[in-house]
């Protein structure tokens, strides 16, 4: 059995499998934007694909506490569009 790699949701403080949470990443030319391989440079945080936690996090803007600046709103914006496809 292969053991889950777990990463705690900014949201929710809950720790889940990282396969099961969205990815976003700050990288070294402060660029953000959604990971969806998991694997690119920089500083990450994960979300939960939750409705509820999605809301959260852009009402609350929550990114901008977990990389302790300003987070552009088309991140917030994209992710919400994401987990709406996922659903």
């Amino acid at each position: 059995m292969k053991n889950e790699t777990l990463r705690m949701c900014v949201v929710c403080r809950q720790m889940k499998d990282k396969r099961t949470l969205t990815r976003i990443v700050k990288n070294k030319e402060n660029k953000f934007f959604v990971d969806k391989t998991g694997k690119q440079a920089g500083r990450g945080a994960y979300v939960c694909d939750s409705q509820e936690c999605m809301s959260k996090l852009k009402k609350q803007k929550i990114l901008n506490k977990a990389f302790k600046c300003e987070v552009p709103v088309e991140i917030y914006e994209e992710l919400e569009k994401e987990c709406k496809e996922k659903k």
